[in-house]
């Protein structure tokens, strides 16, 4: 079973430390997010994991085949289409050129775009349109281990939840393993076996909360219970600084 296994890791920038002796796992078909006050390290440990930093101390062990990542901003490629920055991670694959476009054009349909829209360039297409687009390029070369840096904060609510549907329909397939982002308590739970829970100066994990319940189970008054239990913990209090004064 592939996992990405990370043992006492630990990351600093110059002399200041962000991160401090981090293990935990994430397995085949497990969605585990990391919550946590902004500046705490969250943004850094994920990218140590994805390989986007280099590795400073400690152990990190990924044996998934495949990985993408989506972020918080699109970051399409400006002189490209739709369709091409879709299908730019198929290129890099050496994917044929009609199976790529062929496989872009699928998805982007999935995701709610118009053929119309495969041929506009980013700075033609909306925010929402451009985070559909960012989103079907990181699923497109169906990867087995999708990394996530808060892709749906900046989204309206609908398309937060038809975003996270798709994703909980992936999840429910067994078809992906994920390890995302989130500062959002209730997507987190919605869409989560594990929640790490990382305090600031420097990063460490005090605390993982566990969901057995599978996600397409999970309806409202379950999340708003949830929701309200973990907000009523005193490790996410302490976290968070949510003691009125």
């Amino acid at each position: 079973m592939a996992r990405l296994k990370v043992e006492n890791l630990s990351f600093s920038f110059g002399y200041e430390t962000i991160l401090d002796d981090i293990s935990f796992e994430v397995n085949e078909g497990e969605v585990v997010s990391i919550v946590g006050p902004s500046g705490g390290g969250k943004t850094t440990l994920l990218r140590l994991c994805a390989g986007l930093l280099d590795r400073q101390e400690g152990k990190i062990e990924n044996s998934f085949e495949t990985q993408s990542i989506a972020f918080q901003d699109p970051r399409l490629l400006p002189w490209k289409n739709t369709l091409d920055n879709i299908s730019f991670g198929l290129k890099a694959l050496g994917v044929p050129t009609k199976e790529r476009d062929a496989r872009a054009r699928e998805i982007a349909l999935q995701f709610d775009l118009e053929e119309s829209d495969l041929t506009k360039f980013p700075k033609e297409l909306s925010g929402g349109m451009s985070q559909r687009v960012s989103f079907a390029r990181a699923l497109v070369t169906k990867p087995k281990l999708l990394f996530l840096d808060e892709p749906f904060s900046a989204l309206d609510i609908g398309l937060k939840r038809e975003l996270q549907d798709h994703v909980m329909r992936l999840i429910d397939k067994k078809e992906i393993t994920i390890f995302f982002i989130t500062h959002d308590i209730m997507e987190a739970i919605r869409l989560s076996d594990k929640i790490l829970l990382l305090a600031p100066d420097p990063g460490h994990i005090v605390k993982i909360f566990e969901f057995d319940k599978p996600q397409a189970e999970r309806n409202d008054e379950y999340v708003y219970a949830e929701t309200a239990k973990i907000l009523s913990d005193r490790e996410i209090i302490e976290t968070f600084e949510l003691e009125l004064k």
